[in-house]
């Protein structure tokens, strides 16, 4: 992969981004936005799921506490187990809520405001947060999904086959987001120079009226907004499985504070345990799990299967081995990013931004 994108249009655009990050390490002076307010939630109304379900493993009666999680939309076993309170139900004497997200950069405000304690990051808003300037104290606990098809470039223009046809053109993608680490890796594999796109900075929320308006000419997001704009009349170009082969693979990733890491294992391993379960229902296509899925996101079962298929979900067994190699994609990752001025420094070992204590618990029963 190239890591020399002489682009000044991105150049620019992932110099707001480290003064964003920059920003985010202000956050112990008590200028960074809670959770709460950053997800724009006035009361814990997250917590609406329809189906409450039998806790699937063995009931931790033992915390009282407050547990603090973000998620996005995105159609992974997260929903599921938000909506079948799996949670809830295996820690029936803690409180458990729930913060909506619309991307990694505002999950990032939340952790670096200390108002979560564990979130679902993509991969490159995950290698952000472990390295500098923001060096926040998390650590990887948990690989909801690796991503393929499902997060991809389309663009509205019926005359473009390929990126380099999309010369002069304006792309949407939320900044910091594994969609931008693509389109950023993408656009660096194509040789494009100086004068060649225009990027937007848009939350996948956003995109559907600014492609409405005809303010934007592409986008790269995943499901699921990819599906509205699709059948818009959105054409894909590339995919994040495409980027993934040319040295730029992407996941969903847990994330949790090492405070409550350190705190918490049993109740780590509980929600690893219940994560766990729910893979393994969304992989068999269990109907319960879509309509889970479906009902979180406000589509329809069928549309669901289609967007589940552009994933690839791992259980504890298989997060085993993936664990081993991750180190190495955030290490690659960072070097890109510090390339394009994402990143301040690469570090010389990513091994102590993981901890896989509870995976391998739950493997092992």
């Amino acid at each position: 992969m190239s890591l020399g994108l002489g682009n000044e249009v991105t150049r620019k655009a992932l110099s707001m981004l480290a003064v964003g990050a920059a920003v985010l390490s202000m956050a112990a002076c008590g200028q960074m936005k809670t959770a709460d307010e950053l997800a724009g939630n006035t009361s814990n109304a997250g917590n609406s799921g329809t189906a409450a379900s039998s806790c699937p493993t063995d009931v931790n009666n033992d915390f009282t506490g407050t547990i603090r999680v973000g998620w996005q939309a995105i159609p992974n076993a997260d929903l599921v187990v938000k909506d079948q309170k799996l949670l809830e139900n295996c820690l029936p004497k803690a409180t458990i809520k729930w913060s909506q997200f619309n991307s990694g950069a505002d999950v990032l405000q939340a952790f670096g405001a200390k108002s979560l304690d564990i979130a679902l990051l993509g991969s490159s808003p995950s290698v952000k947060a472990v390295s500098a300037p923001l060096d926040l104290p998390v650590q990887v606990v948990w690989i909801n999904d690796v991503i393929g098809e499902a997060e991809s470039l389309v663009t509205r223009d019926s005359g473009v086959s390929s990126i380099r046809d999309l010369r002069g053109k304006t792309i949407a993608v939320p900044f910091g987001s594994t969609s931008h680490f693509s389109l950023l890796s993408a656009l660096s594999d194509a040789g494009l120079n100086d004068s060649d796109v225009k990027l937007v900075n848009l939350d996948p929320d956003k995109m559907p009226a600014a492609w409405q308006r005809g303010e934007i000419d592409a986008a790269w997001v995943w499901d699921p907004v990819l599906g509205e704009l699709k059948a818009s009349g959105g054409k894909t170009v590339t995919s994040s499985a495409e980027t993934a082969k040319t040295g730029a693979p992407t996941y969903d990733l847990e994330l949790a504070t090492s405070a409550f890491v350190k705190a918490n294992p049993d109740v780590l391993t509980t929600w690893t345990a219940v994560e766990n379960h729910a893979v393994g229902q969304v992989r068999d296509g269990d109907a319960s799990a879509i309509d889970s899925i479906a009902v979180q996101l406000n589509e329809k079962p069928d549309q669901v299967r289609t967007q589940v298929k552009g994933y690839s979900y791992l259980t504890a067994d298989d997060q085993e081995k993936s664990f081993e190699q991750l180190p190495d994609v955030f290490s690659k990752t960072a070097k890109f990013l510090k390339s394009q001025a994402g990143v301040d420094s690469v570090k010389g070992s990513y091994d102590s931004a993981f901890h896989a204590d509870a995976i391998k618990e739950v493997a092992a029963k």
